[in-house]
């Protein structure tokens, strides 16, 4: 939605809070619970502008500081919910890794790639603690379940220690309770790790419909293309990724695919 439809949508929403007389108040602690998911989506928005903007910004330390203040505040003020405490634990496993996710000239560094040596173990070891307490309330949910997924990433000393069928097992608790065709994608790039990329390319056809404005399904495609020795296909399916986002760091990244030419082939030229 544009900046404008969104700010008319806030004064039409406080001109009907005028006049209905709606007051103002604290809420009881029984009305918490209720709205519980919408507070917790908010953040979760929030801290994904502060991660990885789409509105052009490769990342926005503000945003995600505020992001984690936020839940912060929320899971001491609601220590018995679980899912206060999944969505902490979630930004605070991204924050580990965001030393090493890009490079000196602000590219993006793909997971595999990463130097994890530069990951903050500590805050890793404190976050993944407290998940495995919060999983002991036997209450999972899509926070929690997405937390755990960042958490077999950032317990991995290297990439080839993935543990990716556990992740793929992880995301299929998260579809269960929150069904999503971008879940969905995921659990492709995980399936392409726990068992083949014809496996995974498969369940990307699947998605087709429903992702087909979407960069990054088509810039995994890409990426699975190239594994199937389908490069034509695979320059398509990035060109279309790149005209579909304005992050300059995806777009470097995308243009560094398109414009990418093999040595053996560089050196005849």
């Amino acid at each position: 939605m544009t900046e404008t439809a969104v700010a008319q949508r806030i004064t039409r929403a406080k001109r009907k809070i005028t006049d209905a007389g709606i007051p103002y108040r604290i809420p009881a602690d029984d009305e918490l619970g209720a709205r519980l998911s919408e507070v917790l989506t908010v953040i979760y928005l929030l801290f994904n502008e502060g991660y990885l903007s789409t509105a052009g910004r490769a990342q926005s330390r503000d945003l995600v500081d505020d992001a984690e203040w936020l839940a912060g505040m929320l899971h001491q003020l609601m220590p018995t919910e679980p899912e206060a405490a999944g969505l902490l634990v979630l930004i605070r496993l991204h924050r580990a890794r965001a030393a090493a996710r890009f490079d000196d000239g602000g590219g993006l560094v793909r997971l595999a790639d990463q130097d994890r040596s530069a990951w903050d173990r500590e805050t890793i070891t404190q976050a993944t603690q407290l998940l495995s307490r919060v999983a002991r309330q036997h209450r999972p949910g899509p926070y929690q379940l997405q937390a755990a997924i960042v958490a077999c990433h950032a317990e991995a000393g290297r990439w080839e220690d993935t543990d990716w069928e556990q992740i793929v097992l992880l995301y299929d608790m998260l579809l269960h309770l929150q069904p999503s065709p971008v879940t969905r994608l995921h659990r492709a790039i995980a399936v392409r790790y726990a068992t083949s990329p014809e496996s995974a390319m498969a369940e990307l056809d699947a998605l087709a419909g429903q992702l087909d404005s979407y960069h990054l399904y088509h810039a995994t495609r890409a990426e699975f293309l190239r594994e199937l020795d389908r490069p034509d296909d695979a320059r398509a399916a990035d060109e279309h990724a790149l005209s579909l986002t304005a992050n300059p760091a995806e777009q470097a990244v995308l243009h560094e695919r398109l414009n990418w030419t093999p040595r053996f082939i560089r050196e005849f030229i």
